[in-house]
């Protein structure tokens, strides 16, 4: 997929606090996205 240059900001949402017994996929894939979103960008607010 070529990269988009009309974004300026992506805000990423994750799904709150894991309760136990809760798979935690959704915190997993939240951090690693926004893993690759900074290895991509110089500017990355946290």
């Amino acid at each position: 997929m070529p990269r988009r240059t009309d974004l300026r900001r992506i805000l990423l949402l994750g799904s709150g606090p894991i309760v136990i017994g809760q798979a935690c996929e959704f915190d997993y894939s939240g951090t690693q996205a926004c893993k690759a979103l900074r290895s991509r960008v110089t500017r990355s607010s946290s």
